[in-house]
């Protein structure tokens, strides 16, 4: 059995990127007898919660069959948090390989937050004859976020990460290919990196809910909204998520429809697109909060009219794929990950003034066969490229034959 420890997500009720990953990859693999999974989870802090009927026993847990340990979280660590955990789950990941003489071992780490400490863990897992994975994620240190010498720690824990460890899994073939440009010769002992390609999942069945069941009947009522009379986009509210340039250039745009955000406010952020674009005098432009409910965001997807797209940093974007799955018109900021994605299944916008209002006002009464066209295509293309029975089925290979 090739037991395998997951670190780097937040908790597995919680929705995120490896948070759905996970418990997919756990889900689909629960009752196979060759991999066993170990998934380190926060016991407090942000994104913290544990899943509906489980029991928890001295910090340990056990769901889809994997064993879940939590990490308690010091308050007060601001931004620091993520460091801290990842670093924790490391040390825990290693004290239970040891007192439960686990035998060869894979560690898999989410996304490049602890480069300075990378040489220590690896080295701590070679000893014990593990071998080190990592999911480089997208590029962190690009995010309009951080101040710049954030920027400068992200770059350089990346650049770390990759050299210390023995297999990245990306999941755009862009970020494979950027990790070669990158740092080809800068492995340890001046190797090349080790990579391979597996790509993020979607779940391609319908929402289970009616257009008249009352979930979905009151969030239209309560949010002023109607089937196929808006315009969707489902995304973290950050600067390099287009939210400035969507709004805007729907403000520029001829449509009746409303456009509906769905996203975790940051009322900052918010203030200074207020003071710039004073959508708030637009009726149309609709800040609609969270929907965790995943069976309602789905309906909401597909009766959304079409959907928006805007991410610019990163791989493959799980709310695309999602869209792609559910909704028949996307409409997606033109860069490199996003058409590795939709290929010919999506309609593409430039960022510069007047673009995305341009083809806004020319969708916006497209032929309903052609909109049909579009949506046939988008979900081809995730059931060819992105079910989850496909990744999970890569990663059991991974794992069982190390990524040869």
């Amino acid at each position: 059995m090739q037991h395998i420890f997951l670190v780097g997500a937040k908790s597995l009720g919680a929705y995120g990127g490896y948070e759905t990953f996970i418990n997919k990859l756990t889900e689909y693999h629960a009752n196979n007898k060759n991999l066993k999974y170990h998934v380190a989870v926060k016991a407090n802090g942000q994104g913290a919660s544990v899943p509906d009927s489980v029991v928890v026993k001295e910090g340990r847990y056990t769901y889809h069959n994997a064993d879940c340990f939590q990490i308690e979280i010091p308050e007060k660590l601001g931004p620091a948090q993520a460091i801290y955990y990842d670093c924790a789950a490391l040390k825990k990941s290693i004290e239970i390989i040891k007192q439960e003489n686990i035998q060869n071992p894979i560690v898999y780490i989410m996304a490049c937050r602890i480069g300075p400490f990378m040489k220590h863990y690896y080295k701590k897992i070679h000893k014990l004859d593990g071998t080190v994975y990592l999911n480089p994620d997208g590029h962190e240190w690009m995010r309009a976020k951080w101040s710049v010498p954030v920027r400068k720690y992200w770059k350089e824990s990346e650049r770390m990460m990759i050299k210390w460890s023995d297999l990245a899994i990306c999941d755009s073939i862009n970020i494979e290919k950027y990790i070669h440009e990158q740092y080809d010769s800068k492995g340890i002992h001046g190797r090349n990196p080790k990579t391979t390609y597996i790509a993020y999942g979607a779940d391609l069945t319908p929402s289970v809910l009616e257009d008249t069941d009352s979930k979905l009947v009151d969030w239209y009522e309560e949010k002023e909204l109607s089937k196929k009379n808006y315009y969707l986009v489902v995304g973290r509210f950050v600067p390099e998520n287009s939210f400035e340039i969507m709004i805007r250039e729907f403000m520029k745009s001829n449509s009746k429809r409303d456009f509906a955000i769905i996203t975790n406010v940051n009322d900052k952020f918010l203030n200074e697109l207020e003071s710039r674009l004073h959508f708030s005098k637009d009726k149309r432009i609709k800040f609609v909060g969270t929907v965790y409910d995943q069976e309602l965001l789905k309906k909401i997807r597909e009766n959304a009219y079409a959907y928006f797209h805007g991410h610019t940093v990163g791989g493959t974007n799980p709310s695309l794929i999602e869209a792609l799955g559910s909704t028949d018109l996307n409409l997606l900021v033109n860069v490199g990950f996003n058409r590795e994605v939709a290929v010919d299944a999506a309609l593409y916008w430039d960022r510069e003034e007047g673009k995305l209002a341009d083809l806004i006002n020319q969708v916006d009464n497209k032929p309903q066969e052609e909109i049909k066209v579009l949506g046939l295509k988008a979900k081809e293309r995730v059931q060819k490229a992105y079910t989850w029975e496909k990744i999970c089925g890569q990663y059991e290979d991974v794992f069982l034959k190390g990524g040869n």
